[in-house]
């Protein structure tokens, strides 16, 4: 649609897996500074290079940022064909989609590319060595990712949390409210991450385009089971008891990595700044929705 004078033409924004927790905080985020396309797994299937590619061509997006994935850690393991269709081959489609019109890709990939073995946080320049099939499945997409495009951000992150999604800040608070207690790992440490904070922060760096691998997490880290404690402080729910674990008593058919906390070394390097607290986050989206006393 033509612009009036001095009318600046919006830029083209395509969003796969739009109705997840990290998609619906993109659209949200970007709706204003970008003419947005938000598509589902009910628009197109990601895994069919025919399908997927007739509509990313359709719409010509400068940018497409590819949220979908199968996000299931424990049922990648028994489900290995279909975790590496969608999260490598869909990832190769994508990326081969944009290809074909010169749009750049943003590709959200995960904390569980390490194998957790480091006594220090992980920067995007450490050897990835994945001891899960979704790890395995998500640094497979950053490689199609790598060798198809030449102007891409492979954005890692970890433990997330936000609106419109299952995620550990409304389990835990649930569970507190119908259960007297609960077990928990202590034995994990990561960086739990708002959404909204990382779709602000995705949109700062696209913004400056200063393509690359970034970790985009939210400043600090815990355990699991720190991490829960924090949310019942926060909600005051004083009943529950919470039990310190290990993650070898679960007995989950995936591996999870000890320490996959993401030092934010790109941003520090680009000189964007970093993050608010993991705390801090927590607070504010848990006072959003309504769950504080």
């Amino acid at each position: 649609m033509a612009k009036g004078k001095g009318q600046k033409v919006k830029r083209k924004l395509l969003i796969t897996g739009s109705n997840g927790m990290l998609g619906k905080a993109l659209v949200e985020r970007l709706s204003k500074k970008y003419s947005i396309k938000a598509i589902t797994r009910e628009d197109a299937d990601i895994t069919d290079l025919n399908t997927i590619t007739k509509v990313i061509t359709k719409i010509k997006p400068d940018i497409v940022i590819h949220t979908a994935a199968y996000t299931k850690v424990d049922d990648c393991e028994s489900n290995s064909i279909h975790a590496y269709k969608v999260n490598a081959i869909g990832t190769r489609n994508v990326a081969v989609a944009c290809q074909r019109i010169d749009a750049s890709m943003v590709y959200i990939s995960t904390d569980y590319v390490f194998d957790g073995t480091k006594n220090a946080p992980y920067i995007e320049f450490d050897a990835a060595n994945p001891i899960s099939i979704y790890g395995k499945t998500k640094l497979a997409g950053e490689e199609f990712v790598r060798q198809i495009l030449n102007r891409f951000y492979i954005v890692r992150t970890s433990w997330l949390y936000g609106e419109g999604g299952v995620n550990f800040v409304d389990t835990i608070i649930n569970k507190a409210n119908t259960e007297k207690e609960l077990k928990i790992v202590n034995d994990q440490r990561g960086s739990p991450t708002y959404t909204k904070d990382l779709a602000d922060k995705i949109d700062e760096i696209i913004s400056r385009e200063r393509y690359g691998i970034y970790h985009v997490t939210n400043s600090g880290s815990c355990s699991w089971f720190e991490f829960a404690k924090k949310i019942i402080d926060i909600t005051n729910i004083g009943h529950i008891r919470l039990i310190s674990i290990k993650s070898s008593e679960l007995n989950r058919p995936a591996k999870r990595p000890a320490n996959s906390v993401l030092q934010n070394f790109m941003l520090e390097l680009e000189g964007i700044p970093l993050l608010r607290s993991w705390e801090e986050a927590v607070r504010e989206y848990i006072e959003k929705t309504g769950f504080s006393s």
